[in-house]
C-alpha cells in the first residue's frame, strides 16, 4: 500500500515545518498522515478510479494535500518535501527519533551547537555541551545519550503494525496469480513478533519463473537484490526487504515449518525427530532415505508425536515439551474479543465523535465499547476535568437511549493520569461515577525503580482504579520500559484485583510477551485494548491478540472476551 509511504513523508514534512515554527500547517500534515495510516483503501486505487476528485473526498485531505499525493503517485516523490530537506541542513527525521527531542529542541541544538545529525548529537552530549543550554540540563543530556543507544539497538527493525499491511498487500497480489498453488507469509512476521527486519513469503508453484517475473515488477520496489529460479529478494521504497521462495507442492509443509521458525524451535523439533530415528529438514520428514511427510505441516508435527504448535509460540520456550505431552494452551483468538474499552473520542482531541466510535465498534461485531478519554493532567491531549466527565456521561446516556440496542452498550471510562506521587489526577467523587477507570503513567518516566514501583502500586490501591494502561511505558524503537519490580506489580495487581492492559497500539504492544506469560502464571487478569484515537485504529486489535497469543494467553485470561454482564463484575 502507498498509504504508509505518503503518511511517513507527511509526518516528516510536519516536523520540518514545526522546526521553522510555521503555524497551522504542521497539524494539517499530521492529521492527513494519521488519516492515510488508517485508511483501509489504498490511495493509488482511489486515484485510479476517481482521480484528484477521489483524493479530495478523503477526510482531512484538501486540494493542496491531494495534489501532493497525486504527485507522489505519479513520480514517486514530492518536490516540496525535497525542497524542505535541501533547505534545512538538519536531519530532522532521524533526530526526532531520539526520545525527548522535538523539532523546537532540535532547532535550539542547531542554532547553539551546530548539531545536524545523531553523530554530532552524541559527540556533543558526551562532551557535556548540551546540559548548559537553557531548557536542557544534565538529566536531559543523559536521556539523550540513552535514547541514542536505544536507537542503535533497534536500527534496521520495523514495527509489526507498519509492515504487516504491506506484507498482506503483497501476499494478496501474489495469491491472485494462477501459477501460485499455495502461499503463506513466514518468518518472524508469521510469528507476529513486535518488530521485524523483513518480509518472507513462501509459495508452492510448478511455474516459478512467472511468479518471479511478477514479483520483481511489483509497485513500490526500489532495488532488486537477486532473482533466481526459486528465490528472489527486493528492497522496498519503505526501507525493508521482501524475500520470496518457491518450492514444490510436495515439500510445502516441511518448508513452511522450517521458514516460519524460529531457529531455536526448529533445532528443538529436529532433536525430537532424531530421538525417533527420523530426519527433519525443509524438504520433508525422512525415515532413512524415504520421505514419510512433507506436503502438510500438521502431519509433520503429528508424526513427531506432537500437537501442532501455533506460530506465535514457536520460540523454544516450553512449547516443545507441552506439544509432546498434549498440553499446549488453547490460545485466545480475535473472534473471542467482545469489545474495546480504551478508546478516545473527539472530546479529548481524537478524530471521531463518540457516536462514530460506537458505530465502528458495532460494524466490527462488538457488544460494547468503552470511551476512555484522557483526564485533565494531559492538557496537550485536551484532558477532561470532573465537570466535563459529567457532561460526557449525559451524552453517553443519551446515545445509549438513541441507539436503543439491547446487545450493544457504550460505557464511560477515563484514562486518568498517575501523578508522580501515585495519586490520580481526578477526584474520587468523579471516578466513582464512571463505569470503570483506567490509570496510566504519562510523565516522569525516569524515576528510580523502587519509586516507580511504589507509584504504580499506590495507583492500584485506589479503590476506583480498575485497569493499568500500557503498564511498562515502553515505546518500540523510541523508549525503553521504565524501571519497575514486575513481581511486586503482579503481587499488588492480584491483591487489589487490578487488571493489566495489553495495549495493541503498534508503537506500544505493552505488555510484552514474557510479561503476559508472567501475568497468566500469577493469575492476574488482562485486557486487550487498542488505545484507538481514530475509529479505524480499532483494527489494531489483531496486534494485541497476537501479542497475547505470544504470551500463551487463553480466553479465560482476558476479561474483554466476556459478555457485558460478566465484564462489569471485574470492576471495583
Amino acid at each position: 500500500m502507498r498509504n504508509q509511504e505518503i503518511a511517513k513523508i507527511f509526518y516528516e514534512i510536519s516536523e520540518y515545518l514545526e522546526m521553522d515554527e510555521v503555524a497551522f500547517r504542521p497539524y494539517a500534515y499530521k492529521k492527513a498522515a494519521l488519516t492515510l495510516e488508517n485508511l483501509e483503501q489504498d490511495v493509488s486505487d482511489i486515484y485510479i478510479k476517481e482521480g484528484l476528485k477521489g483524493l479530495k473526498k478523503i477526510p482531512g485531505i484538501g486540494k493542496h494535500l491531494a495534489l501532493k499525493i497525486e504527485e507522489y503517485l505519479k513520480t514517486g516523490k514530492i518536490k516540496y518535501f525535497q525542497k524542505l530537506k535541501k533547505k534545512s541542513p538538519v536531519d530532522v527525521s532521524t533526530l526526532t527519533a531520539v526520545e525527548g527531542l522535538g523539532p523546537k529542541k532540535i532547532k535550539t541544538l542547531y542554532q547553539k551547537l551546530g548539531i545536524k545529525n545523531v553523530k554530532q548529537l552524541e559527540k556533543a552530549a558526551k562532551a557535556h555541551k548540551i546540559a548548559p543550554l537553557f531548557g536542557f540540563g544534565e538529566k536531559t543530556e543523559q536521556n539523550i545519550l540513552q535514547g541514542i543507544e536505544f536507537l542503535k539497538k533497534s536500527k534496521g527493525r520495523f514495527l509489526l503494525g507498519e509492515i504487516l499491511p504491506i506484507a498482506r498487500d503483497i501476499y494478496e497480489k501474489l495469491k491472485r496469480l494462477k501459477e501460485v498453488e499455495k502461499i503463506d507469509i513466514v518468518g518472524s512476521l508469521k510469528r507476529m513478533k513486535e518488530t521485524v527486519k523483513d518480509i518472507d513469503i513462501l509459495i508452492a508453484s510448478r511455474k516459478p519463473k512467472k511468479v518471479m517475473d511478477f514479483f520483481v515488477s511489483l509497485d513500490g520496489i526500489e532495488k532488486v537484490w537477486s532473482k533466481g529460479t526459486t528465490r528472489a529478494s527486493v528492497r522496498m521504497r519503505t526501507g525493508f526487504d521482501v524475500d520470496i521462495r518457491v518450492v514444490p507442492k510436495e515439500s510445502y509443509g516441511a518448508a513452511l515449518q522450517y521458514f516460519i521458525g524460529s531457529k531455536e524451535h526448529n533445532i528443538a523439533t529436529r532433536k525430537v525427530a532424531i530421538s525417533k530415528g527420523l530426519k527433519l529438514n525443509e524438504y520433508g520428514l525422512f525415515k532413512g532415505k524415504r520421505k514419510i511427510a512433507g506436503k502438510n505441516e500438521k502431519e509433520i508435527y503429528k508424526l513427531l508425536g506432537m500437537d501442532w504448535v501455533p506460530p506465535e509460540i514457536r520460540e523454544d520456550q516450553g512449547e516443545i515439551e507441552a506439544a509432546l505431552k498434549g498440553k499446549l494452551p488453547k490460545l485466545v483468538q480475535l473472534k473471542d474479543i467482545k469489545g474495546h474499552l480504551h478508546c478516545h473520542s473527539s472530546w479529548n482531541g481524537g478524530e471521531n465523535s463518540i457516536l462514530e466510535m460506537a458505530k465502528k465498534a458495532m460494524e466490527l461485531g462488538c457488544d460494547y465499547i468503552g470511551i476512555s478519554d484522557h483526564t485533565k493532567f494531559l492538557r496537550i491531549e485536551y484532558g477532561l476535568n470532573e465537570k466535563q466527565l459529567l457532561e460526557q456521561r449525559k451524552e453517553i446516556d443519551r446515545l445509549n437511549k438513541k441507539l436503543g440496542r439491547k446487545k450493544f452498550r457504550i460505557l464511560q471510562g477515563a484514562e486518568t493520569n498517575i501523578l508522580k506521587d501515585g495519586s490520580i489526577d481526578i477526584k474520587d467523587e468523579a471516578l466513582k461515577k464512571l463505569d470503570y477507570v483506567i490509570a496510566g503513567i504519562h510523565s516522569s518516566f525516569k524515576m528510580e525503580k523502587s519509586e516507580m514501583t511504589n507509584r504504580l502500586i499506590k495507583a492500584m490501591r485506589n479503590k476506583h482504579v480498575d485497569i493499568i494502561s500500557h503498564p511498562t511505558g515502553r515505546l518500540l524503537k523510541q523508549r525503553e520500559e521504565y524501571e519497575i519490580d514486575f513481581d511486586k506489580i503482579l503481587k499488588a495487581a492480584k491483591e487489589f484485583g487490578t487488571i493489566l492492559e495489553i495495549n495493541a497500539y503498534p508503537i506500544r504492544l505493552d505488555l510484552n510477551d514474557l510479561n503476559i506469560r508472567r501475568c497468566k502464571e500469577a493469575g492476574v487478569k488482562m485486557i486487550i485494548n487498542t488505545d484507538a484515537h481514530h475509529k479505524e485504529q480499532m483494527k489494531f486489535l489483531n496486534l494485541g491478540v497476537a501479542q497475547a497469543r505470544r504470551g500463551w494467553a487463553e480466553k479465560k485470561d482476558i476479561i474483554n472476551t466476556q459478555p457485558l454482564n460478566k465484564l462489569l463484575k471485574h470492576f471495583k
